[in-house]
């Protein structure tokens, strides 16, 4: 959502074409002085050869006959001078002709056509002495004798007789003014012709400047567009919502206002790619764009993040109108729609943060909003706001999960066993391992303290492999000294979800040469609900490997009786809200009833937590309950305490109890306290 921003390339753009036309211009200007010098100088350059080729001709028909024989060192005879004066008279009279002198190599005038014996070019001049060498010279110049304005002045050597030697130099100013006035002619029309020409260039360049610029604009549009759209769906991209969420940010802080960062995430959509193929699951994105951005205001955002992932910013909203207009925009979007023929609703999980409620900072508000999110996939609603209390503060999260990385690796977590206790004969069924972290500077911390950080992010693949290594390793030990129990070991749903799962728990009970029957997985129920056909494919997975799940905390998440028909599960454990004060409660005591009648009926067995006192062990075992789990049998202990226990019991009872430990509980799912 959104108008692109072309206020900038056309400003841009502009100055561009002004600076590209003014160039352009100069260039145009500059050619066409060139042009006309050259011009200029080609028609000069005509009039000196026209010149060079008039005096030729009267040097060669005129001055050398009648110069025949003389010595012009020594002056001309009478005869010789009357000769040259009626072979030039006709062509001085007729004005082809400006001044004539003819001098010897000393520069004396030996004649002249007006009768002067001074003047000329000076003897020193560069152009005399030329033509006494036998070079002609010709030069326009300006006539400042007889103010005719410029002639074409010639200088080239007399050659008469028959032996070809110059005897003399021939200096002969012709008019120019008419050669002038032709060329003038001739010019103008080259200038009218070159000047439309250079006009006709400047117009090309001038439209191609245009159109460049314009191809210019629009790509620097289209790149800007590009490096802040997503090619897919046309949305703004990641790097365009940081900023207009920024932006939103910002400018609530200044104006005192609210607003709303929001993250839609869609569920099952691997489903979709993998049975339908990609196309449909781009077509899909683009519907999820379209739809999100007609049920949102104009003045919202609407950014698909990358993959699945949307990202919304609400701003100018108080908290009830913004939930409104998130639930407006999900009603829309779970509308059913045709995909290649099939018939397919759209789910989705909304988590919400509030500014400045929840924060002022884009990556603050973003972890929370991504907090709120993951928990709405773990329950039963699709918009989650964030609350402190009830989604573990991300702030601190990606530190957690760093230190977490370099915990497993320095191998800083230790591993404590709870008994499950055989109600009929009050022996120990097996051992349930429970995680705790040894931290260097903040000594041992509960599965409260980083578990919901490791379960966003791949560290909980790290840790949930580091406990199932440490817990099989611990129970060859056990079982070296003679007690076969066998170890159960929490898993989230991320596990399950991961494929080749099952594969890597395979390789592991071979890698310990554990049989698989010893080991029993559990998953609480809200993340058995979460995705509900991965986690049943995985456990199916593992059932075919000979690997028991169970389902925990059962009775406060949101398992259907059809899952627990349709999915291998070995063991429910019931939820330690129904069997605290078991003995004295009616309900509760309804509701175990229940649940251990449905267990046994779909082959379950049934282990109760939290059992805390004899009355309720006793109501439980008269129930048919077939395990339990609490302080009543001991709190959780390394193993080897355990065994110290077992072989050398104390007390009155069958199992003493250690010095107590404070109980810790994560209800969220995965490895539990």
């Amino acid at each position: 959502m959104g108008r692109r921003n072309t206020g900038k390339h056309g400003a841009t753009g502009s100055r561009l074409l002004l600076a590209y036309a003014a160039a352009s211009l100069v260039l145009v200007v500059l050619l066409g002085v060139m042009l006309v010098r050259s011009y200029r100088e080609d028609a000069e350059r005509q009039g000196r050869d026209q010149g060079r080729a008039q005096a030729a001709v009267i040097e060669e028909m005129a001055v050398a006959p009648a110069l025949d024989g003389a010595e012009l060192s020594a002056g001309l005879t009478t005869a010789q001078r009357e000769r040259l004066q009626g072979a030039t008279d006709l062509a001085i009279f007729h004005g082809s002709v400006v001044r004539l002198r003819v001098r010897s190599f000393t520069g004396q005038v030996v004649f002249s056509d007006d009768g002067s014996t001074a003047g000329g070019i000076l003897v020193s001049n560069p152009a005399f002495r030329a033509a006494a060498t036998g070079t002609t010279d010709v030069a326009v110049v300006a006539d400042g004798d007889r103010s005719v304005g410029r002639t074409i002045r010639v200088l080239q050597p007399v050659i008469a007789g028959a032996s070809g030697q110059a005897i003399g130099v021939l200096e002969l100013y012709l008019p120019y003014d008419a050669i002038d006035a032709k060329l003038r002619r001739q010019m103008t029309v080259t200038y009218w012709r070159l000047g439309i020409a250079l006009g006709a260039l400047y117009l090309m360049l001038a439209l191609i400047a245009w159109y460049t610029t314009r191809a210019l604009r629009r790509h620097a549009a289209h790149q800007e567009h590009e490096a802040l759209h997503d090619g897919l769906t046309g949305l703004p991209n990641r790097a365009a919502f940081q900023a207009r969420a920024k932006s939103a940010i910002d400018g609530a802080a200044v104006a005192g206002a609210e607003g709303a960062i929001v993250l839609v995430d869609l569920n099952r959509f691997k489903e979709v790619n993998d049975t339908l193929g990609h196309h449909a699951g781009d077509e899909l994105l683009r519907l999820v764009g379209s739809r999100l951005s007609q049920a949102l205001r104009g003045s919202d955002t609407v950014a698909r993040l990358g993959g699945d992932e949307f990202g919304l910013v609400i701003p100018g909203l108080p908290q009830h109108a913004v939930l409104d207009l998130i639930e407006a925009a999900r009603a829309e979007l779970v509308r059913e729609t045709v995909l290649d023929g099939v018939p397919l609703s759209i789910e989705a999980s909304f988590g919400v943060a509030l500014y400045p409620r929840h924060g002022t900072e884009i990556e603050e508000l973003l972890q929370r909003a991504d907090a709120a999110m993951y928990q709405g996939k773990r329950g039963a609603a699709d918009i989650v706001l964030y609350a402190e209390d009830g989604v573990a503060n991300p702030t601190h999260w990606l530190t957690v999960q760093a230190e977490l990385r370099r915990a497993i690796e320095r191998d800083e977590l230790v591993l404590h066993y709870q008994p499950k206790v055989r109600l009929r004969d009050d022996e120990i069924d097996g051992l349930e391992a429970l995680v705790r972290w040894q931290h260097p500077q903040r000594g041992l911390l509960p599965p409260s303290e980083f578990l919901p950080a490791a379960e966003q992010s791949g560290v909980i693949e790290l840790l949930t492999g580091w406990v199932l290594r440490r817990a099989l390793t611990d129970q060859a030990g056990w079982t070296s000294l003679g007690q076969s129990w066998p170890v159960a070991v929490n898993v989230s749903a991320r596990n399950l979800e991961t494929p080749g799962f099952a594969r890597v728990v395979a390789g592991l009970l071979a890698e310990h040469g554990t049989p698989p029957e010893r080991l029993l997985l559990e998953v609480t129920e809200t993340a058995m609900a979460g995705d509900a056909e991965n986690v049943a494919r995985a456990v199916v997975e593992l059932a075919g490997f000979g690997v028991g799940v169970a389902v925990d905390d059962f009775g406060i998440g949101y398992t259907s009786l059809a899952q627990l028909r349709s999915v291998p599960v070995s063991e429910v454990k019931i939820d330690r809200l129904f069997v605290t004060d078991l003995d004295r409660d009616p309900q509760n005591q309804a509701i175990v009833r229940s649940v251990i009648e449905l267990a046994h009926g779909l082959g379950c067995r049934v282990t109760a937590e939290g059992v805390e006192t004899a009355p309720v062990s006793a109501w439980l075992a008269a129930s048919g309950c077939d395990a339990a789990q609490g302080y009543l049998y001991s709190r959780p202990v390394v193993w080897p305490h355990l065994l110290e226990m077992f072989l050398n019991p104390r007390g009155t009872g069958r199992h003493a109890r250690p010095e107590p430990v404070e109980p810790v509980h994560l209800s969220t799912g995965g490895t539990r306290a």
